[in-house]
């Protein structure tokens, strides 16, 4: 027999339909919130996703975290206002049920789900929502989302209208403004405010945070980290989603994330069962695969061209305090175009998308890649090599060689430079061996050097203690604001000499001025036509040294319900909430 205060506690819990127990309170706050339903397939309840990550986050805190790995796993723990579908690329309501934009195109309205929570179960409104934009647009924190909340060179006007109603001002019309609210991640003021008001939001939501000091509004939430080996999310239970059957999403109870120190090494890890998906693979892992895939419970898929590409760039900074005499001397030739015009001519893109990717890359004219069918600039030549060419323009220069002798600079000194390339990317590794043989070719002395990949990011936005490097970049939004802060030259993530408080060169000037200006025009074809002459700008004057754009390639053990992956990042987790197990251990909806 139960005892009677037990019966009572029972008498006021149940069980939700994924199986877990809830107060009553709970379970009338879900009844009363304005979930979204997906249209995914209906799945089970249970058990863990793992995946592997090429180094180990840096930060859980959204609005500094720059680095792939962190941002990753960030993603998976937070929400935002509107969100762009990365099936369907269009624009979609999310923590806003619904928007409306002013016939001038300078105020948007959006409102707000009732009744949401974050993740540690606190209110979601419309402060919250205020709050945030505060955060991301206070030029202090230096958040990297800043440079894509300004519209017409000043920050949006955030206010209140009530509980769940946000009002956006912009000082002039923006085209395709309601995709800027896409991956600004909504902070819980009830956690942040505190640090936020003594300057120390940067420093806060580490790796070393107590999980309870740590919300969000995504489908999982953090867990634990383990120096070295694991970050492990949780199912949050108040998450804003169900499914065609009215239960609550997520449907996996975990998310872990493996850091694995090469690509090589992740795909023994996705063999042997220790993970569950694998993506960002070179094309002879992915062939390898491929071919067993039938006997071993793979499902491999080559998406074709999707938004990453790799270049190469050369550190135009001012010398750090702590360089040596032949910094300033190298950072002269760097800041020739014509230099990094010759370097250009004489790298065999054909032979990095033969050789490297096993012809499941396309070689680059400029940084807009081909799977980007809608904003590529089809004008640009495709790049050939030529090293009479580069040749040429090196002795236009004033550089000179001798027979087989270096290349030297017009003052008789030997160009001689290394490059950084993460340690961790077998394929960045083997593009930096060609690009040294193809530039040995004209006489110069370069250095491959490997480097931890957040040591490598730290020289490059930070110390600028670096030559050149090698990167990749990719996109989560196929439109041109997506890579606001790549192109303004005060962008945080303006590489090859970022954060400029003014634009160094004429070059960069008129891209600041043509970016910001297609921002506001809502007539498409001119918006196309301001970006088609940045394409042409960039490939002119060459910062970086575009190289190829892979094909997306990715894989996942069979079962894996909702597996629909897609050409824009992330490739695989975009609907995380919706992926299932369907067979194996699971919880049985009750």
């Amino acid at each position: 027999m139960v005892p009677r205060a037990l019966a009572l506690i029972v008498a006021w819990c149940l069980l939700d339909p994924s199986g877990l127990v809830w107060t009553h309170a709970a379970a009338q706050q879900v009844r009363e919130a304005e979930l979204l339903t997906t249209s995914g397939e209906p799945g089970r309840f249970g058990g863990q996703l793992t995946l592997t990550q090429r180094a180990e986050p840096r930060t859980l805190n959204p609005v500094i975290a720059v680095d792939s790995p962190s941002r990753e796993i960030i993603r998976q723990t937070v929400g935002d206002l509107l969100h762009i579908n990365r099936e369907t690329q269009l624009v979609e309501p999310a923590l806003a049920r619904s928007w409306t934009v002013s016939p001038d195109g300078r105020r948007l309205v959006v409102t707000l789900r009732k009744g949401l929570r974050f993740s540690d179960g606190d209110a979601f409104d419309a402060d919250d929502v205020v709050f945030s934009f505060q955060v991301y647009l206070d030029e202090k924190i230096g958040s990297f989302q800043r440079e894509l909340l300004h519209v017409g060179g000043r920050p949006i006007g955030v206010r209140k209208i009530d509980e769940y109603t946000v009002q956006f001002e912009l000082a002039e019309a923006k085209a395709g403004a309601e995709r800027m609210f896409d991956t600004v991640a909504m902070l819980p003021k009830h956690l942040l405010e505190a640090a936020y008001a003594k300057g120390q939001l940067a420093e806060t939501w580490g790796l070393s945070t107590d999980p309870a000091r740590v919300a969000g509004l995504g489908p999982f939430r953090f867990k634990e980290y383990v120096t070295g080996q694991r970050v492990v999310l949780e199912r949050n239970p108040h998450y804003w989603k169900r499914d065609s059957k009215a239960r609550v999403l997520p449907y996996l109870d975990r998310l872990v994330f493996l850091p694995v120190a090469n690509e090589d090494a992740q795909v023994l890890r996705f063999r042997a069962g220790e993970a569950d998906a694998i993506a960002r693979m070179n094309a002879e892992n992915f062939d390898a695969l491929a071919r067993e895939q039938a006997g071993r419970g793979y499902v491999m898929r080559d998406l074709g061209a999707g938004l990453d590409y790799t270049f190469l760039f050369f550190n135009q900074n001012d010398p750090p305090a702590t360089a040596g005499v032949d910094m300033p001397r190298r950072l002269r030739w760097f800041r020739d175009t014509t230099f990094r015009q010759a370097v250009s001519a004489a790298v065999d893109r054909e032979a990095i998308a033969r050789l490297v990717y096993r012809g499941r890359a396309v070689p680059l004219a400029g940084h807009v890649p081909p799977g980007n069918k809608r904003w590529i600039n089809a004008s640009l030549p495709a790049p050939v090599r030529s090293t009479a060419r580069a040749e040429t323009l090196l002795r236009k220069a004033g550089f000179r060689r001798t027979g087989d002798e270096p290349l030297v600079d017009p003052d008789g000194t030997v160009v001689e430079f290394s490059i950084l390339v993460a340690s961790s990317n077998t394929v960045l590794r083997q593009i930096a061996t060609v690009i040294q043989d193809d530039l040995a070719a004209l006489g110069m002395r370069v250095h491959v050097v490997p480097f931890e990949f957040r040591a490598m990011i730290d020289r490059i936005l930070n110390t600028h203690d670096y030559e050149a490097a090698i990167l990749a970049l990719g996109g989560g939004d196929a439109d041109p604001n997506a890579e606001l802060n790549v192109w303004l030259s005060s962008g945080p993530q303006h590489l090859w000499r970022p954060a400029q408080p003014h634009p160094a060169t004429a070059w960069e000037a008129e891209i600041d001025r043509l970016m910001r200006a297609q921002v506001g025009m809502l007539d498409v074809g001119a918006r196309k036509r301001a970006y088609d002459r940045v394409q042409a700008i960039v490939a002119e004057e060459v910062p970086m040294v575009f190289l190829v754009s892979p094909n997306v390639l990715v894989g996942a053990r069979a079962g894996l319900g909702n597996f629909r992956p897609v050409v824009l990042d992330h490739h695989l987790l975009w609907n995380v909430e919706e992926l299932f197990w369907r067979t194996g251990p699971a919880r049985s909806p009750q």
